[in-house]
Parts: C-alpha cells; sequence; structure tokens
C-alpha cells in the first residue's frame, strides 16, 4: 500500500478538515415545517360540508316534505346555500393551486370544468325533481351568459382597467371563444325557433344535437390542451398572440416533470377537489327542491330560476376572474369567463338533451326573441370588445350597460 507523501496536496474532498473551535457549519438542510399541509379552513369546510350531507341524507326528506312552510323553506335554503357556496371556494381554492403546479391553460381549464359541473349537476337535480321545468336549461344557459360575459367580464375591464389602463390579451384565444359561443349558442338556443317543434327539438334532432356539441366541445378542449394552447396563453407586452414552440421530445418532457413533491401536492389537491364537488353533487337536489318552492311562491318568472343557478355556482370562479383581472392577467380573466360560458354550453345542452329523451320530460331550448336579440347584442358586444390589441375600461362599461338592461328585463319584459 503506498502512502501519499503529500497528503496536504491533495484535494480537500479527500482529506477532511475538522471544523475549528467555535465555528459552526452552515445548515443545508432544511428547517422541519411545523405548518399543517392542508390548512384549517380547507379542513372546516370539507367536515361541515360532509356534516350538513349527512344531516340532509338523514334529516331531508322530513324538512323539506309536503306542505313545505316558509320557515323550513328559509333555513334549508340557507344552510344549503352556506354550505355550497363555502365548498364552491374551495373548489376553486384547490383548483387555484393546480392551476400555479401545471400552469396556463391546464389550471384554467381545472378550474371551469369543476365549476361548470356543479352548474349541470344542479340543473340535472332540477330536471329529474318533482315538477315539470321544460325552460330550466335555456334559463340557466342564458343567464349564464348574461352573468359571466357581460357582468363579470365588464367588471374584469373595468377593474383592470382603472388600475393599469389598457390590459393586454391573447386575441386569437378570445376570437376562438368567440366563434365557439356564435356557433353553440346559434344551434342550441336560436335554431329550435326555426324547426317544427317550436323550441323543441324532435327525438332524432336532440341526439344528433347533443352528439355534436359534445364532440364539438370535446375537440376544442383537445387542441385547447395540446396543439393550439399558445392561442390562450398571456402574450409578451407589446404582442397580440404566442408563437408557436416546438414541441418538446419525451426525454424533454421527463425532464420538466414535477417533483415527487409537487406531484403529492397535486394529488392531494386533486383529492380535496374532489372532496368538495361531491358534498355539492348530493346537496344539489335539495337545493332545487328549495328553488322551486321559492320561485313558485314569490311568483316569480320561471326565468330567475336559472339566475339563482347561476349566480350560486359562478361567485367563487367570478371572483377568481375579477383577481386575475387586478394582478394584470387579462388572458386569465378571459379564459376564465368566456372558457366558462363555452364549457357551459357545450356540457350543459347534451346533459339536458339526454336527460329530457331518457326520461321523456320536456325540454324547450329556443329562447325568446327579447333573449334573442340580447344574445346578439352580447355576441356583437364581445367581438369588438376583443377584435383589437388591447382592452379599455370604456368596454366594460358597455358590457355592465347591456348587463344592467337585461336585469330590468327579467322582470319588466
Amino acid at each position: 500500500m503506498r502512502v501519499p507523501l503529500f497528503p496536504a496536496l491533495l484535494p480537500t474532498s479527500v482529506v477532511p478538515r475538522a471544523p475549528s473551535a467555535g465555528a459552526t457549519e452552515p445548515d443545508t438542510a432544511p428547517p422541519p415545517s411545523h405548518a399543517p399541509r392542508i390548512p384549517k379552513a380547507t379542513w372546516f369546510k370539507l367536515g361541515w360540508a360532509w356534516l350538513v350531507v349527512i344531516a340532509f341524507t338523514v334529516y331531508g326528506g322530513a324538512w323539506l316534505a309536503e306542505p313545505l312552510t316558509p320557515v323550513a323553506a328559509i333555513a334549508c335554503f340557507a344552510v344549503l346555500f352556506f354550505t355550497i357556496i363555502a365548498a364552491s371556494f374551495g373548489v376553486v381554492h384547490e383548483a387555484d393551486l393546480l392551476a400555479h403546479k401545471l400552469g396556463e391553460p391546464y389550471g384554467t381549464l381545472i378550474l371551469t370544468l369543476s365549476i361548470v359541473s356543479i352548474e349541470v349537476i344542479l340543473i340535472a337535480s332540477v330536471l329529474l325533481g318533482p315538477g315539470e321545468f321544460p325552460t330550466i336549461g335555456r334559463d340557466s344557459i342564458f343567464a349564464v351568459m348574461m352573468i359571466i360575459v357581460n357582468l363579470v367580464m365588464g367588471i374584469c375591464l373595468v377593474a383592470g382597467g382603472l388600475k393599469y389602463g389598457e390590459q393586454e390579451f391573447n386575441a386569437q384565444g378570445a376570437n376562438a371563444y368567440l366563434a365557439m359561443i356564435v356557433l353553440l349558442t346559434g344551434t342550441a338556443l336560436v335554431l329550435p325557433n326555426y324547426l317544427s317543434g317550436a323550441g323543441e327539438f324532435t327525438t332524432l334532432q336532440g341526439w344528433t344535437i347533443a352528439a355534436v356539441t359534445a364532440a364539438l366541445y370535446a375537440v376544442f378542449l383537445l387542441l385547447q390542451m395540446r396543439n393550439e394552447k399558445r392561442l390562450f396563453i398571456q402574450p409578451h407586452p407589446g404582442l397580440m398572440a404566442v408563437a408557436a414552440q416546438p414541441e418538446k421530445t419525451a426525454a424533454q418532457a421527463k425532464d420538466t416533470a414535477s417533483a415527487p413533491g409537487e406531484r403529492s401536492a397535486i394529488v392531494r389537491s386533486s383529492l380535496l377537489l374532489l372532496g368538495m364537488i361531491i358534498p355539492i353533487v348530493l346537496l344539489a337536489h335539495h337545493l332545487a327542491i328549495v328553488i322551486d318552492y321559492g320561485v313558485a311562491t314569490a311568483g316569480a318568472p320561471v326565468a330567475v330560476s336559472g339566475v339563482l343557478i347561476a349566480i350560486i355556482v359562478f361567485t367563487p370562479e367570478s371572483l377568481t376572474a375579477i383577481r386575475a383581472a387586478l394582478n394584470n392577467e387579462m388572458q386569465r380573466a378571459i379564459n376564465l369567463c368566456l372558457g366558462a360560458f363555452v364549457s357551459t354550453v357545450g356540457l350543459t345542452v347534451p346533459a339536458v338533451l339526454a336527460i329530457g329523451l331518457i326520461t321523456g320530460k320536456q325540454v324547450l331550448m329556443g329562447i325568446s326573441p327579447l333573449e334573442t336579440v340580447l344574445l346578439a347584442l352580447t355576441v356583437l358586444l364581445g367581438m369588438l370588445s376583443f377584435n383589437g390589441q388591447r382592452t379599455s375600461v370604456m368596454q366594460g362599461a358597455m358590457h355592465l350597460a347591456l348587463f344592467i338592461t337585461y336585469g330590468f328585463l327579467v322582470f319588466n319584459p
């Protein structure tokens, strides 16, 4: 065995050095985190939602039995409303975490699909519940359009414009959304008025429109997630579009995959998201009974049911869109607003038509002449608003004016 003559000349990695007296080694290990992985607020929302589910599963039949009294209806509505709103905010929180983990447009898609699925569940609960509500599908779709495209989008444009002035967005993505809105709403809500059913599809027409709508929306989602996802990403300042990038190889995709900690966070948020959505699904039928009773007792227009469902479902996502505009992320606000409405039509129309055709319940899809005018004005205004290079406060003010007109005409047609 050969012994080196000059060990001092060896690399320092070979000859270990003892720490000098009084010296401290840098602490390279991260300090242990005592913060809970899941916030207490999330546990509270989750626990409360499932507690209410258990309570209504056991006692809901007695609480909502006929004849339903106003006191019982108000009490049940308050509990159900608070629970569904709290669970919806929980869904938005977890979807927002996934949005930051996965990036755009995947995060926004998760949030939008989560919220829209809740709306579809509520509409299906009303259709499958007692009573006949043949217009609940079209009323909900039209109410979502007025609320999301005019009210929420108008607030986003005004709030973002007041804070940052003119805001940039991806014009290609906005135009893609508007093209889908024109085609889907025209086919589902306007075309039925010019068919022999006078606002109602025949069996063959209904299955055809449901299949075409679902297939087109599936293609749109696929392109949005893969080939054309650049159309829905915020462009760099001064640009209206994002240039196409070469596809990543399998090795590059593997290198950029999430770390184990990131993957566990994604799985945790996904499970919590499901844990928040399932209570909404289970409580939707009870809420539908209370809404039906309230609308009938108050003698309000049938369209109010659709407005209430839209407000209950889209409040959390609307706040997220406004927050995005205030953070100068106008494209994300557009993805949330216009994307939410495209998803609403793409998922609600097939679901409503399928339920009606399977159960034999009447489903009227054709909107009134007044609503047709409001729809045309909304689409035309949207095209003009997102046809330029930047958004402005003036465009937002016009969207808000159109929503105020709609709100007035709901009660004074």
